[in-house]
């Protein structure tokens, strides 16, 4: 199992996570593409309520993933801007942590609003990359450390922008809410590690952990609009 697909699980498995997921499900109706999917966990929950559900990644690795564990979905790789899709053949549109990835997110709202019907539902979730909040016995290289991982996200604001990307492409009704995901355990050290390195840093948060001391807290902007006609 790769190490990013560890860290996809040990996420997905949080209560915390599994509340958000479900957020962002009413609403989407009974043909969903949920782009970004990743290894499938919110296709397959989708499929269960009864939903036909496309997943589209670039990862092939991750949809041979998602293909084994979630037999009901449908599995294709493609770009985020050029959906396999016709025109309306949608009634829902989810992107889940992947907008970031992009240079230029304007055009994967563009490809949402072409493939969803009429007063279909398009919903974005993505954290705040520059607001991580690790409690530590260094807040000043934290700090360095949050900022150096924001700094090579394509685009680490966009969650910020996800209500004006919507209405400035044709969506209405468009709101806006933020869910901040709070780990005091070990769970959320291979995310650690994974932005700070094993060093000493990292050696702080385990001991932290071990005296069941750590507090690492995550802010996630969830936005929905309806397509208008």
């Amino acid at each position: 199992m790769s190490t990013m697909l560890k860290l996809l699980d040990a996420f997905d498995d949080l209560p915390q996570a599994r509340d958000l997921r479900e957020r962002s499900y009413p609403g989407l109706g009974d043909t969903v593409v949920d782009v970004g999917c990743g290894s499938g966990r919110a296709a397959g929950e989708l499929a269960a309520r009864g939903a036909r559900v496309i997943g589209v990644d670039l990862d092939t690795a991750m949809l041979d993933v998602a293909a084994k564990r979630w037999p009901a979905c449908e599995f294709h790789a493609a770009d985020v801007t050029a959906l396999p899709l016709d025109d309306g053949s949608v009634t829902g549109y989810r992107a889940d942590k992947v907008l970031h990835d992009l240079d230029d997110p304007e055009p994967a709202v563009v490809e949402a609003r072409r493939v969803l019907a009429k007063n279909g539902r398009a919903v974005l979730v993505g954290q705040d990359w520059d607001a991580y909040m690790i409690d530590s016995n260094d807040p000043e290289l934290t700090r360095e450390i949050i900022r150096a991982r924001s700094d090579g996200v394509p685009s680490r604001w966009v969650p910020r922008q996800y209500r004006n990307l919507l209405l400035d492409n044709g969506f209405t009704d468009v709101t806006v809410e933020v869910h901040t995901i709070v780990w005091t355990d070990a769970a959320c050290l291979p995310m650690l590690a994974n932005i700070g390195g094993k060093g000493a840093w990292y050696r702080d948060q385990v001991a932290r952990e071990r005296a069941d001391r750590l507090f690492v807290a995550v802010p996630f902007i969830l936005a929905a609009g309806t397509r208008a006609g």
